[in-house]
């Protein structure tokens, strides 16, 4: 085994960088003994790949070739069958399982043994081996045979190197060189002793030679070694000088710093002063205005106003960190206040004093009262009282003009109106031109209702933002909404400054939003009472108005409430808003009622119900109103409510009436109405729009049915007879052998209706149907094409009977359907 081994890694292993480190000699189980070699190598070459190749002899000659090859990293099991008894069988476990039968047990073991060590020292242990002895794993392979197959332990693995091909070419020319190499291994030994004896003696020689040359050299360091001294002793020098200079540089650094900083704070500093002489000085003149200025002039309030407000920002200046300390910006603030307190005496002297004067002549201002005259009312409980007197006097006389033009006799009224028109803005709408006094009544009310409104919101709103600043109850000023910009001017006739408050936090409550609206209630206290007295008028002209009334009032509350939730204006207006919800469901209950108490003539025919008309008008005019309205919902729970109400009311009627047959009434009505809601288009009645046109088809169908009965009775009873039969079992093709619905009897009852005597039933058919249909809804054709369409139906019913039960009989109608055709024509063209 071990020249095998041999000839192996010489002819195979070798050529391809490769060891042979284990052999086995096996054949494969159960097949027909043909020996190959199982062999286990390692690559010489990093990184090292370990494989097991399989060797087979040729069989034309004495050499050996690689048959196939596996990678040990793809061996996943080895399996030596039995651990405890002696057996050659083995199994590997590649990509399928190989079985194979070893020549002996102890090469198997070998082989297992130099597989598992390889396993160890490459693979980390991925192999599994099963039934292997531990025994076998755990002690060394046995010396001998074993020895050599397995190629030694892992050090013998790494002790081992093979010569180069260098080294043996040239082992192999020194062997040439000699004839005595092989043939005489001693004297070729000896020979190789004394070339070497030689060669140290000619090195010692060489190194005797070189010892001057080396004396030169150690003396060449010496003077090297000399003048680095040298070189080391200037640049110590130089470096003490380069750190001298260091210093002077860091010193020069750090006054420039310094200097830097120094220049920042007296920057900072006069940013600071700057500031405080900006905001906190208050000019020569201010002091003058504020001190000494006159107060009855406009110049001189002019001038005292200024003061007053450059007073007011630099008290309330935002002071920086650390300014409070300063001495100065002390005295200033104590001559703020001292300049304040001043003013605030001169200024309480004199409104007071012009409050007594002016109080009496108070009829002659605007009625959204000026800055000057409510400043007059330094009292909080006087000016209540003085205002509250004030505008109810002029919120009556404005609401009875409202009435009066909403009543229709603004003519006797107008020398009235154009006069107070004069004192107060409220009632600048008594000057509305001649065109205004001519629209529709209803379209008026909207407008007059509208007015009333937009006149009140900015009185209330700018009375409300008056107070809050004035008497300091609020601190977050407020804007004038959208929808009551205030026009109103002062008495020297510039623009209002005052704008209404919004509050920023709409939501929260406060002591001074309590006082604010506790005083607004008692300024405005008339304003609610007069609101609904307006309302109740407006509702006893016209139940309608109250659509108008809840439209506006709806987008007043909204708006209202969406400045200020909690003011006295959000509170009144949605006070107000449920009485004119009250009214509006009032008006429609009072339809539904009108629909239920309606009464129908006997001696006329019902037509189109005043109900379902007056549900029209109502449709037409709430669409035009809430076009855009933000409470469509009250509108739609009210479209219901009435629409149900029709409905139910429409078929009472249809069964009381007594002239008009009850599916004309309903037919008539119920396609009225699906006219209607097709044209409005109101989403919330689409389903009541579909009843409706079920009901208005069922109708006319019924109708259609019942009235043609009359034309072709004795033929219909007929007819009716043979389905009766047919339906009892009677088989079609032997109907015509019953006595009463022989082929005579049907020729007899055919000939009873000839094409002239059918023309003269349809054309009182037609009579008839005019005289029920009403002209509003124009159905006679309709209902006439109908008619057409169900007796051509009855026709093909009649000619198809005819054509089963009496088959050859050659019995046919004694007229075609284009006669019928032609007859319809005519009787509708005739009338």
């Amino acid at each position: 085994m071990t020249a095998i081994k041999h000839a192996l890694q010489r002819d195979i292993f070798t050529p391809n960088d490769e060891r042979l480190l284990g052999i086995v000699n096996v054949c494969k189980a159960g097949k027909k003994k043909k020996n190959c070699f199982l062999c286990a190598t390692v690559t010489t070459e990093r990184p090292v790949q370990v494989k097991v190749v399989k060797v087979k002899k040729s069989d034309k000659g004495d050499f050996y070739k690689r048959q196939q090859t596996w990678e040990l990293r793809d061996l996943t099991e080895v399996d030596a069958k039995d651990a405890s008894k002696e057996n050659p069988e083995f199994d590997l476990h590649f990509e399928k399982v190989y079985r194979w039968v070893a020549s002996s047990t102890a090469e198997k073991n070998s082989f297992i043994s130099c597989i598992w060590k390889l396993n160890q020292r490459y693979l980390r242990k991925k192999v599994e081996f099963v039934n292997v002895s531990s025994q076998l794993l755990e002690e060394s392979v046995p010396s001998g045979e074993s020895q050599s197959v397995t190629g030694g332990d892992e050090d013998a693995l790494d002790d081992y190197q093979e010569l180069s091909t260098r080294e043996e070419q040239d082992i192999q020319s020194m062997m040439e060189m000699c004839e005595d190499a092989i043939s005489n291994a001693e004297a070729f030994a000896e020979a190789l002793s004394k070339e070497l004896q030689v060669l140290d003696g000619a090195n010692i020689q060489s190194i005797m030679a070189s010892e001057k040359q080396v004396n030169i050299l150690m003396q060449l360091l010496d003077e090297a070694l000399t003048e680095v001294d040298t070189i080391e002793g200037k640049l110590s020098s130089y470096e003490e000088m380069l750190q001298s200079v260091k210093e002077q540089m860091d010193q020069i650094s750090q006054s420039n710093r310094l200097i830097q900083i120094s220049n920042t704070n007296n920057g900072k500093l006069l940013d600071e002063i700057q500031f405080l002489v900006n905001y906190m000085d208050l000019s020569k003149g201010h002091i003058r205005a504020l001190q000494e200025g006159e107060l009855t002039s406009p110049k001189g309030i002019e001038a005292c106003i200024n003061a007053s407000e450059a007073l007011l920002q630099c008290m309330n200046v935002a002071l920086r960190p650390g300014h409070e300390k300063l001495m100065a910006v002390k005295q200033q603030q104590l001559l703020f206040a001292e300049l304040r307190d001043t003013f605030a005496r001169r200024l309480t002297n004199h409104l007071n004093n012009v409050f007594v004067h002016q109080f009496n002549h108070f009829s002659h201002f605007k009625m959204t009262i000026p800055q000057f005259y409510r400043s007059s009312c330094l009292s909080l409980p006087t000016y209540v009282d003085y205002m509250s007197r004030l505008y109810e006097r002029e919120i009556k006389d404005f609401f009875e003009v409202a009435k009066i033009k909403m009543a229709g006799y603004i003519q006797g009224s107008e020398g009235q109106v154009c006069r107070r028109s004069q004192s107060s803005s409220l009632l600048d709408m008594g000057n509305m031109s001649a065109s205004d006094l001519d629209v529709a009544d209803r379209t008026k009310f909207d407008k007059i209702f509208e007015q009333v409104l937009s006149e009140l919101e900015p009185m209330c709103l700018a009375e409300q933002d008056f107070i809050s600043k004035f008497f300091k109850l609020q601190q977050h000023p407020t804007v004038t909404p959208p929808l009551a910009q205030p026009e109103t001017e002062e008495l020297d006739g510039t623009a209002a400054s005052r704008m209404p408050p919004q509050a920023e936090h709409r939501h929260s409550f406060s002591p001074e939003k309590d006082m604010v609206r506790l005083m607004m209630n008692k300024i405005f206290q008339s304003i609610e009472t007069e609101l609904n007295s307006l309302i109740a008028l407006g509702d006893k002209i016209d139940s309608f108005n109250s659509l108008y009334m809840l439209v506006k009032m709806s987008h007043h509350v909204w708006t209202a409430e969406n400045v200020d939730p909690a003011s006295y204006l959000s509170t009144t207006l949605g006070n107000v808003l449920v009485t004119v919800k009250r009214n509006f469901d009032k008006c429609i209950s009072g339809q539904i009622r009108q629909m239920e108490e309606v009464k129908i003539s006997k001696k006329s025919k019902v037509g189109i119900l005043p109900f379902v008309t007056g549900f029209e008008e109502f449709a037409e005019l709430a669409e035009t109103i809430f076009r855009s309205a933000e409470r469509r919902g009250d509108l739609d729970k009210a479209y219901v409510k009435l629409i149900r109400a029709v409905f139910m009311n429409v078929e009472k009627v249809a069964n009381e009436s007594q002239k008009t047959p009850r599916d004309v009434v309903m037919m008539e009505n119920f396609h009225h109405i699906f006219s209607t809601l097709s044209r409005l288009k109101i989403s919330c009645l689409d389903a009541e729009r579909r009843e409706a046109k079920h009901k208005y088809t069922d109708h006319l169908q019924s109708y259609v049915i019942n009235s043609l009965g009359q034309p072709l009775e004795k033929l219909n009873h007929f007819f009716e007879g043979v389905e009766a039969r047919v339906a009892q079992g009677v088989r079609e093709e032997e109907v015509s052998y019953q006595l009463a619905f022989s082929k005579q009897e049907l020729r007899k009852v055919i000939k009873e209706y000839p094409g002239k005597e059918v023309k003269k039933g349809l054309d009182n058919l037609y009579k008839k149907v005019d005289k029920h249909l009403c002209e509003e809804e124009s159905l006679l054709q309709v209902v006439w094409h109908s008619m057409q369409d169900e007796f051509i139906r009855q026709y093909k019913h009649f000619e198809g009977l005819i054509g089963r039960c009496y088959p050859g009989s050659g019995i046919t109608m004694e007229f075609t359907i284009q006669d019928m055709l032609e007859y319809f024509s005519s009787i509708a063209q005739s009338h």
